[in-house]
C-alpha cells in the first residue's frame, strides 16, 4: 500500500520534469471521476411586480394560496390577484465540495404568463437535486437586465428577456453532497476525448514520477491511480497529478464538414492516396420571353362598329443556353498531406460546396483515409 508523506511529495514536485511546449497537463485533458457540478432546480413564486405578473393564471394563484396558508392565513384564490406575482423555475448550479453554509447564484425564469420579473422578489424556494432531496434554498431580489415596454394602442418593445432574471449568491446550501474523493482506495481519471494511447501515455506520465504501477489504464477512457492512505495527504497529491505534462496522442484522421455554414475542417493527419481529380461545372440558362399579340371583340350594331379587347393571344418564346467550365484536373500522389491537400483545391478556385463534393467521392473511392463527418 502506497503512503506518501508531505515532504515526499515536496521533493517530487522539485524534480517534476520540464515538458515539451507541445504537451498538456492531466488537468486540461481529463477530470477525477466523482468530482463534478450538480443541477439543481426548485418551482418558486416571485412577488412585487409592477403588474407584469401573471394575472389570474391558476398555478400562480394556487402557489400564493398555498404561501398564505402556511402563515396561518385561510384565503379562497377569488380573493387573489396574480398582477403582481409569477410562478418562477430556479435553477442553480452545485460546485463540487460546496460546504452547509456557502452561497450560489440561481437563475429564475418565469414559468406563466408573465411579461417580465423586473423588480420582483424571489421568495424562498428549496431547490432540489435529481434524487429529489433539497440541497439549497434560494431567496433573493432579482437582477433583470431586459427591458419591456408596452403601449396603450397595443404597440411593445423588448429589449434582451426580461422574463429571466438572476440573484447573485441567493442560495445557501443546506446539505452537502458525498463525493468517493476522501474514502475510496483509487481515484479515477477520465479523459475529455476517448483514446487509448492518450490513456497509456497518462499512465506512463504518472508513474515515470510517482513509481510503476501507481497508475494503470482501465479502458480508453479512464486511468485509475492509487491514492495516499491519509486523507489529508490527497488534496496535495492530486495537486500534482493534475499538473503532471502529457503528450497527447494524435488524434484519428478526421474531415468535418458542416453542411450548414459550408465550414470544412481537416485535420493534420488526413492522407489522400493517389488519385486524379477533374473538377468543373455546367450552367444551364433558361430566358423566357413570349410574344404577345392584342386582339378585340368586334360587334356591329346597324351603323355602329364597336371594338372591346379581348384576351391576347401568347406565343411562347424560350431561349436555352448552356455554359460548361473548362474541367481542371489535378493529381494527388503517394503521401501526399494536409498543406498539399489545400493548396491543390484553392489552386482550381473550390467553393465550400465544390471541396464537400469532392472529398465525399475521395471517401467513396477509397482514396481519402480518414473519416469523413457530416454535422
Amino acid at each position: 500500500m502506497m503512503k506518501l508523506s508531505l515532504r515526499l511529495i515536496f521533493i517530487l514536485s522539485l524534480i517534476l520534469p520540464l515538458s515539451a511546449a507541445w504537451a498538456d497537463r492531466i488537468k486540461d485533458i481529463a477530470t477525477l471521476a466523482g468530482v463534478r457540478t450538480n443541477q439543481l432546480v426548485g418551482y418558486g413564486l416571485v412577488v412585487g411586480l409592477s403588474g407584469t405578473g401573471d394575472n389570474n393564471l391558476g398555478i400562480t394563484l394556487q402557489s400564493m394560496q398555498a404561501m398564505l396558508s402556511r402563515f396561518g392565513m385561510s384565503t379562497d384564490q377569488t380573493g387573489l390577484s396574480g398582477t403582481n406575482a409569477a410562478a418562477v423555475m430556479v435553477t442553480a448550479d452545485l460546485l463540487p465540495f460546496m460546504k452547509p453554509g456557502q452561497m450560489l447564484d440561481v437563475t429564475v425564469s418565469a414559468l406563466g404568463g408573465a411579461s417580465s420579473l423586473r423588480g420582483g422578489t424571489l421568495l424562498m424556494t428549496p431547490l432540489l437535486g435529481a434524487d429529489g432531496q433539497t440541497y439549497a434554498i434560494a431567496q433573493g431580489n432579482l437582477a433583470v437586465g431586459g427591458l419591456g415596454v408596452e403601449g396603450e394602442d397595443g404597440s411593445s418593445l423588448t429589449v434582451n428577456i426580461p422574463t429571466v432574471g438572476r440573484v447573485p449568491q441567493g442560495a445557501t446550501v443546506e446539505k452537502l453532497v458525498e463525493t468517493p474523493f476522501l474514502q475510496s482506495e483509487y481515484l479515477v481519471l477520465n479523459l475529455h476525448r476517448n483514446d487509448f494511447s492518450t490513456a497509456t501515455a497518462v499512465a506512463e506520465a504518472v508513474g515515470a514520477i510517482f513509481g510503476d504501477g501507481i497508475a494503470v489504464p482501465i479502458d480508453g477512457a479512464s486511468i485509475r491511480v492509487r491514492a495516499p492512505v491519509d486523507p489529508s495527504q490527497r488534496v496535495s497529491f492530486v495537486s500534482l497529478l493534475e499538473n503532471v505534462e502529457v503528450e497527447p496522442a494524435t488524434p484519428p484522421a478526421q474531415v468535418i464538414v458542416n453542411s450548414r455554414t459550408g465550414t470544412v475542417i481537416i485535420n493534420g493527419n488526413v492522407r489522400v492516396t493517389p488519385a486524379a481529380i477533374t473538377h468543373g461545372s455546367l450552367t444551364v440558362r433558361v430566358k423566357e420571353d413570349p410574344e404577345i399579340t392584342p386582339q378585340d371583340n368586334v360587334l356591329m350594331n346597324e351603323d355602329t362598329v364597336i371594338a372591346t379587347p379581348a384576351e391576347p393571344i401568347v406565343t411562347p418564346d424560350t431561349t436555352i443556353e448552356g455554359e460548361e467550365e473548362v474541367a481542371q484536373a489535378f493529381v494527388f500522389n503517394p503521401g501526399i498531406q494536409l498543406s498539399d491537400i489545400v493548396d491543390a483545391i484553392n489552386a482550381i478556385g473550390a467553393t465550400p460546396s465544390d471541396l464537400v463534393a469532392i472529398l465525399e467521392a475521395l471517401k467513396v473511392s477509397g482514396a481519402l483515409r480518414a473519416q469523413l463527418i457530416i454535422i
